[in-house]
């Protein structure tokens, strides 16, 4: 049974204060939508009764009805936004409600304002509008009585679904995937992050690109079928696909860059530790805390985008290379997954993961397994974690019970800085942990081997033992094998 909920609208703005102009233009259907099968679609009639029509203040950024502003939502103003859930099982109207509760905070990161949430319990997505038709009609009404911009739905739509809401909605549809995308593209600020921005979002509208106008020419294969040539639609198609291709090269070029720099650090033995987590969990406040990186910090969704590592030297005085990446969120886009995996090889190829867990959230569960999903599809899955409860602070009580929970976790503040140590020592004993206890003999001539063992690993006993200096010491492969001449035979023995 279908269940609609109004939310207090905002304050209007002076978008929204002027009288509303009827031009009287009916944006009509498309001439292949045919919901009932049956041929045609009479009922052009919102449930209140009114025509449609695409009136003036319908402005979003995506579609027929596009702004100016170039994106997918409108930022020259605070666009109206109405909100809808599909509950269909086995998922439960709880779910889907914290999951629209979260898609509100995207849209306002966005810059837009929910201004009402309609829900709604099927047994499966229709196939031409993924609510059917008398859902479209209630939700029309709603929006015009609100004088919403755009409709934004939590599940995926499809180029066909969208299209279709778009003519019957007589405003712009969005689904959750092109919030995201949008937040995206204004957080993005370096080269790298806005390649991989723009390439997500090509591909997003690669299947989208639509028809501009009722009659368009095209090219046929018999006589009276000809055109004059490509059609607008094929033109853009091309463009869009030709753009795609020099983004993908760019960020190529991009990515061998990286695998450079990540064979000098391999070079230069130093471990890795990469912070991850659910967005907005405090990543960037604690690398900022740790390494004084002057990292963008931000109260909202994904502030950065942009990936940053910093060298941290642990109480044991052993160096690890502490990288920030970008914040993760239930149903991340495939797109964005796909486009960032060349900046998420970072999180692949690290020693350890620091999972940052915001504790003063409702549902810390569960964006800890929307993490973990991430983190499998991008190949970081059996990389070792370390599950840290931020914010206890806010929450201590919370953070207690989680960490209770988790063995081998731990909780603290990355603003008051509380717990701070023993989170860095918890990652050193994890790091070494990682490593094997060798026993070395080197000649008292050879001060260069001594200096290397000193450098690429942790010293725990040294002595002279006749015409040398016997060392106990945990070393990570590459460094054992590279002195592997002067460890003593059968001694070794794990950390």
């Amino acid at each position: 049974m279908a269940r609609r909920r109004k939310s207090k609208p905002p304050a209007a703005g002076p978008d929204h204060d002027a009288p509303r102009v009827d031009d009287g233009d009916d944006p009509g259907l498309d001439s292949d939508f045919d919901p009932d099968g049956d041929g045609g679609f009479d009922d052009r009639r919102s449930g209140d009764g009114q025509a449609d029509n695409a009136d003036e203040s319908h402005r979003g950024g995506f579609g027929e009805f596009g702004g100016a502003s170039g994106g997918l939502i409108e930022r020259t103003f605070r666009e109206r936004i109405v909100l809808v859930g599909v509950v269909i099982a086995p998922a439960h109207e709880d779910d889907v409600e914290r999951s629209l509760d979260e898609l509100a905070q995207l849209v306002d990161t966005a810059g837009a304002d929910e201004v009402a949430r309609i829900l709604q319990r099927r047994h499966s997505p229709e196939p031409a509008t993924y609510i059917g038709k008398g859902k479209v009609e209630e939700l029309r009404a709603l929006a015009d009585d609100l004088d919403a911009d755009t409709v934004v739905f939590d599940n995926d739509l499809t180029p066909g679904q969208q299209y279709n809401l778009e003519k019957l909605l007589g405003r712009t549809a969005l689904d959750r995937t092109a919030v995201i995308l949008d937040i995206f593209a204004q957080n993005a600020h370096s080269q790298e992050g806005k390649a991989q921005v723009e390439l997500a979002q090509l591909r997003y509208r690669l299947p989208r690109l639509r028809r501009a106008g009722g009659s368009l020419s095209q090219q046929g294969a018999g006589i009276g079928t000809r055109g004059p040539g490509e059609t607008q639609l094929e033109v853009d198609r091309r463009r869009l696909v030709r753009r795609i291709h020099k983004l993908e090269s760019e960020l190529r070029d991009i990515g061998r860059h990286r695998d450079t720099q990540r064979k000098t650090q391999r070079r230069s033995s130093l471990r890795t530790a990469a912070i991850v987590g659910y967005t907005n969990a405090g990543k960037s406040t604690l690398l900022n805390r740790l390494t004084d990186a002057g990292v963008l910090v931000e109260d909202r969704l994904f502030a950065t985008l942009d990936a940053t590592t910093r060298r941290l030297d642990l109480p044991g005085g052993e160096p690890v290379l502490l990288t920030d990446t970008v914040g993760f969120v239930r149903k991340l886009p495939h797109q964005l997954v796909e486009a960032f995996k060349s900046t998420l090889e970072v999180v692949a190829e690290a020693d350890l993961l620091v999972h940052l867990v915001d504790s003063s959230t409702t549902e810390p569960d569960e964006h800890i397994e929307a993490v973990r999903l991430v983190l499998h599809e991008i190949g970081a899955g059996s990389v070792p974690e370390l599950l840290v409860f931020n914010k206890s602070d806010l929450a201590p009580d919370a953070a207690g019970r989680l960490a209770s929970m988790h063995a081998g976790s731990v909780t603290f503040s990355a603003t008051t800085g509380d717990g701070i140590e023993a989170l860095l020592r918890t990652i050193g004993d994890r790091l070494r942990a990682l490593t094997t206890v060798f026993e070395l003999h080197v000649p008292f001539d050879r001060g260069d081997v001594m200096a290397s063992v000193h450098r690429e690993g942790e010293v725990l006993v040294e002595q002279a033992d006749g015409d040398g200096m016997r060392l106990r010491a945990r070393l990570d492969e590459s460094a054992a094998d590279r002195l592997r001449a002067w460890v003593v035979p059968a001694t070794g023995t794990s950390a």
